[in-house]
């Protein structure tokens, strides 16, 4: 499909997310399967449950302070120096380390990422710094902004009526969609998107992530 017009699909995501992680490869499955074209947007959940820790169990608080805010703002450095698609290698490399290979976001284990996208060794240095923060903040904004206060990570913007983009806080899936299974669901996320005025399904979980 590379000689077809893609259509782009604005994506937002926190790497520390594993639910994200499992839309996420859903996501770029459809894109091998529908011309689509994913532009990649950081969210974050330490700016998300900022002055919530108190309702938070206390083994998630380290990954939403300071070590939750390494991923988003080594992504989006790479993101700002080369573009979007390093934003996404980067992120499969993250993704892999901290879901399937159950690693945390320790500096070493962002650096063998970064080594693993092919970017350069150097962008760990804004691991622990503030450079990008601005960045992190008004991409994380934006997602919330485009699916409304109740979302979370991921965020997915699809075309809707007349070409618009509409966005929707999921889909929420175990085990990854491949195949004519990820093109239903696509199908379905954009039938759905073309009803005006459709916001939620929604059905309890049952069972944790099932990384394959």
């Amino acid at each position: 499909m590379s000689d077809i017009a893609r259509t782009p699909v604005d994506f937002w995501f926190d790497p520390l997310c594993p639910w994200t992680w499992m839309t996420s490869r859903w996501a770029v499955e459809v894109e091998t399967l529908r011309p689509i074209e994913i532009r990649w947007h950081v969210m974050s959940l330490a700016i998300l449950n900022e002055g919530k820790l108190d309702q938070i169990p206390e083994e998630f608080h380290e990954l939403l302070g300071p070590k939750g805010w390494r991923p988003v703002r080594v992504v989006v450095a790479a993101q700002q120096k080369f573009g979007n698609e390093a934003a996404g290698r980067l992120y499969t490399e993250l993704g892999t380390r901290f879901h399937p290979g159950g690693r945390g976001p320790d500096l070493d284990v962002i650096a063998d990422a970064l080594a693993a996208a092919g970017l350069p060794a150097e962008l760990i240095d804004h691991a622990d710094a503030d450079t990008y923060d601005a960045e992190v903040r008004a991409s994380h904004q934006e997602g919330m902004d485009r699916a409304g206060e109740e979302a979370g990570t991921p965020v997915i913007a699809v075309p809707g009526p007349d070409g618009e983009q509409v966005a929707f806080f999921g889909p929420i899936v175990t085990p990854i969609p491949r195949g004519d299974a990820a093109a239903r669901l696509w199908d379905g996320t954009v039938l759905v998107a073309s009803v005006p005025g459709f916001a939620e399904i929604k059905r309890s979980r049952t069972g944790g992530p099932v990384f394959d």
